[in-house]
């Protein structure tokens, strides 16, 4: 396990995450706009001369993937091995444990080390990378995602904020436990560390499944300490850096997975040894752009006649109506303006209407110091029938009814 690439002892890591292979965004597959990605992040491994490859969790979308995602994971893997570096991807809340365990003998023997889940020995997570004088030149301490086992104390949570700080402790406890087991078996030896969790004061996008009880669990940056060179860390979607003393950065995913990440400047982190582990950002190209149509309805459909054929990945569309008075035409001319769209190169995949005075009503229904998105969907539900001249039998079987629906959109989601 030593490479040729580095000279003068210099070594390149890059560093990405939440590839989460088998997406479907509004039920369209993205495998097209990944396998592109890794074309390009070969060649660019290629031109950089990149010794390690840190893929931070999350490699799967879900923790049954499809043949297809697998078959996508592992010829995506035998591309990158056979330039020559070393590979250490770590799991994510999405992904399985155990299916990403499984190969994990196999791939060893490719100079590929996967982590699905946290080792009976701890110090099995510090992965020593070499040069070409087959020397450790750095130590990377592979964390993956922390799982509610994974953190139970022996101490009884009194109550949830109780629960939450112990969460909190549980997570840092790692980081110091693996800082003093690498400080302890490979002294003097630069180490990076690996994670897969919701740090203090980042922005989320709508695609990001919640974690540790509503992301609420999030661990201040001081939690790291000052021993890592360089934290590598996933989940979080969107590229940014955490305020800390050392270099502590999500690299974001690297295609759009939600249309609230389509102006998300996606890129890859390269980390140069030589230079004091502060990473420099690899825009990855846009193979597919998303584009959020907003406006009343005339809007929209001047809006849609703008736009120009293409011969790139189809763009996808979200429409959001917004008119001021309800009018249920409005719902059949959407429709029609939708079906006749047939321009080259877009498609349409989801569409809503908000009528702003419906919206106002809605709005009275929640109490003065009580925000409508604060309510449970239930409470609006019930406080509109209380407004409506339908008999308490005629409620009662509305209120089963829409229960039945609210548990079949919650298992689809």
């Amino acid at each position: 396990m030593y490479f040729q690439h580095s000279k003068n002892n210099e070594m390149k890591i890059l560093h990405t995450a939440d590839w989460h292979i088998g997406k479907k965004l509004h039920k369209q597959d993205l495998a097209e706009d990944f396998e592109l990605f890794i074309q390009w992040l070969c060649q660019t491994i290629k031109e950089q001369e990149v010794d390690v490859l840190l893929v931070s969790g999350d490699v799967f979308d879900l923790a049954n993937p499809s043949n297809e995602a697998k078959r996508q994971y592992y010829q995506s893997l035998l591309m990158l091995k056979n330039l020559g570096l070393q590979i250490i991807i770590t799991g994510g809340n999405h992904d399985s444990p155990a299916m990403l365990n499984a190969p994990k003998a196999l791939l060893n023997e490719l100079n590929v080390q996967v982590f699905g889940s946290l080792p009976d020995n701890l110090a099995e997570i510090l992965v020593p990378v070499y040069n070409a004088k087959k020397e450790v030149e750095l130590v990377v301490a592979a964390i993956p995602f922390l799982r509610n086992k994974d953190l139970q104390s022996a101490e009884i949570a009194k109550n949830y904020e109780e629960r939450l700080q112990n969460l909190k402790k549980g997570i840092a406890q790692y980081y110091t436990n693996a800082a003093e087991l690498a400080q302890a078996n490979f002294p003097e030896i630069p180490c990076l560390a690996m994670g897969h969790l919701f740090a203090h004061g980042v922005s989320t996008s709508e695609s990001e499944r919640d974690i540790q009880i509503g992301n609420q669990a999030a661990v201040e940056a001081t939690e790291f300490g000052t021993y890592f060179k360089y934290v590598a860390l996933g989940h979080i979607h969107k590229p940014q850096q955490v305020k800390a003393e050392i270099p502590i950065h999500y690299s974001g995913s690297p295609i759009p997975l939600s249309f609230s990440e389509r102006e998300d400047n996606k890129r890859v982190l390269l980390i140069n040894t030589e230079e004091n582990y502060t990473p420099i950002s690899i825009v990855v190209p846009t193979f597919r752009k998303l584009i959020k149509l907003k406006g009343n309805l005339a809007e929209i459909e001047f809006k849609l006649n703008e736009l120009s054929e293409h011969n790139h990945l189809p763009y996808f569309i979200e429409i959001e109506v917004i008119e001021e008075k309800y009018n249920p035409q409005i719902v059949f001319m959407l429709n029609a303006i939708m079906d006749s769209f047939q321009l080259k190169g877009y498609s349409i995949l989801k569409h809503r209407i908000q009528f702003n005075e419906q919206q106002k009503k809605l709005g009275e229904i929640a109490q003065p110091h009580q925000n409508l998105n604060e309510m449970k969907v239930q409470d609006v539900f019930e406080k509109r029938l209380t407004e409506s001249d339908l008999d308490a039998e005629q409620k009662k079987q509305l209120i089963a009814h829409f229960e039945v629906l609210l548990q079949e959109m919650n298992e689809i989601e």
